[in-house]
């Protein structure tokens, strides 16, 4: 049996904790300053006018999917002898949410492109030019809500494991469940009803840094309880025995 030793799990508690921290460092203070809302004119001033700040961004968003991959061998490995088939479900359901927003990350220097490129600026006008790099940003908004979706379900599925594991504290699994949960209802209201979608973000935000951030320190901190992992295969009934 793959067992996972307590120094990996800090480390990947470390990249799952640097994920988080350049998620909505990228999102916020780069996207979130720079991005003005239904104003393509003032959104291509700001962008044309810190494009470095731009790319850094692009440049978070990448390392954060890189640092997803040491986040989803390790899970793998530890939720493994819960259940084989739920777990590997789960490792590609996450795999495919980091394919899609690798891919969807074009859209960033599209938007880029559009607004500083000389020969685009020959070819079109500056309100088309505006236009077109609004459109892009937009473009990377669904996609990203698309991508999600993979990651809602890994999340609900990691979660049930954890909670049933008896290696980790129930109420992490829940946690990341609830996450899942959120993740899911906002992607999809993103794609059902996007004006809904912007009333809802706040409040389902809010699950999603709870259960994550929760993990992530527990993964990074916390006591773990894998010694008795480590002695040997567990039954199926020890491996769904919930922590006393």
């Amino acid at each position: 049996m793959s067992v996972v030793s307590p120094r990996e799990l800090r480390l990947a508690g470390l990249c799952y904790l640097a994920i988080i921290a350049l998620g909505l460092w990228a999102e916020t203070h780069v996207r979130g300053s720079l991005v003005v809302p239904g104003d393509a004119a003032a959104t291509a001033e700001r962008i044309a006018a810190n494009p470095q700040l731009w790319r850094l961004g692009l440049v978070a968003d990448l390392l954060m999917q890189l640092l997803d991959l040491p986040v989803i061998v390790v899970l793998w490995r530890l939720l493994r002898p819960v259940n084989e088939t739920l777990a590997l479900t789960a490792t590609f359901l996450n795999l495919v949410q980091t394919a899609v927003l690798v891919a969807n990350r074009v859209q960033l220097l599209t938007t880029l492109d559009l607004l500083t490129s000389p020969a685009i600026a020959a070819a079109f006008l500056p309100g088309q030019r505006e236009a077109l790099a609004m459109l892009a940003v937009q473009l990377h908004g669904q996609g990203f809500g698309i991508g999600l979706i993979f990651f809602g379900f890994a999340c609900v599925i990691r979660g049930w494991l954890i909670a049933r594991s008896g290696l980790l504290p129930r109420a992490l699994g829940w946690l990341l469940l609830v996450a899942g949960l959120a993740y899911l209802l906002n992607s999809f209201a993103l794609l059902l009803a996007p004006a809904f979608a912007k009333l809802l973000f706040p409040a389902v935000m809010l699950p999603v840094l709870v259960g994550e951030l929760a993990f992530a320190l527990w993964m990074t901190a916390g006591k773990h309880r894998l010694a008795a992992a480590a002695a040997g295969p567990m039954s199926g009934a020890t491996r769904l025995t919930p922590p006393p």
